[in-house]
């Protein structure tokens, strides 16, 4: 079963830093990572840049717009208001289907702010214990959401990229 978590942390680099540590444990066979994308939110800016990490791309990847919708709605819907409320309840609806509910979605609105970094990834098969053990000192606060395999076949039939 997947997971797609999110690691905020309290400086806009530290979620580039982490990634090294999760593709350490990658190479280790500690942490399956099907995919990830990084936040940045400089301080003074008024939103966040994003970023899929392609290099990354591989089966089981998700395609740019599974990473573009989420991240419209968690970060850039705000700005547009209730113009689009109708439309953003619906395709809120569809992300729900595969597992990312509206608590999971103001969840990390609220936290990932100005002067923060988070790195969203899309993982499996982890060996807790030994992923725990190797990331022991770092600094983060950890957003989950478990998928069912269920919500993992519908979010990879939709988003997936193409063989």
């Amino acid at each position: 079963m997947a997971s797609i978590t999110v690691l905020k942390f309290d400086s806009p680099q530290g979620a580039e830093s982490m990634l090294d540590d999760i593709k350490r444990l990658h190479a280790q066979h500690l942490i399956v990572l099907h995919d990830a994308a990084i936040v940045t939110w400089e301080a003074g800016k008024k939103k966040p840049k994003t970023r899929q990490l392609h290099n990354l791309a591989g089966a089981g990847a998700l395609n740019g717009a599974f990473w573009g919708m989420l991240f419209g709605l968690i970060f850039f819907i705000p700005f547009f208001g209730l113009a689009i409320g109708a439309a953003m309840g619906a395709l809120t609806g569809s992300m729900a289907d595969v597992g990312i509910d509206d608590n999971f979605i103001k969840s990390v609105r609220e936290k990932v702010t100005e002067g923060t970094s988070a790195l969203f990834l899309m993982t499996s098969n982890a060996v807790m214990d030994k992923v725990a053990e190797e990331l022991k000192g770092a600094k983060f606060e950890l957003i989950a959401s478990n998928l069912t395999h269920e919500q993992e076949a519908k979010l990879k039939e939709a988003f997936a990229e193409e063989e």
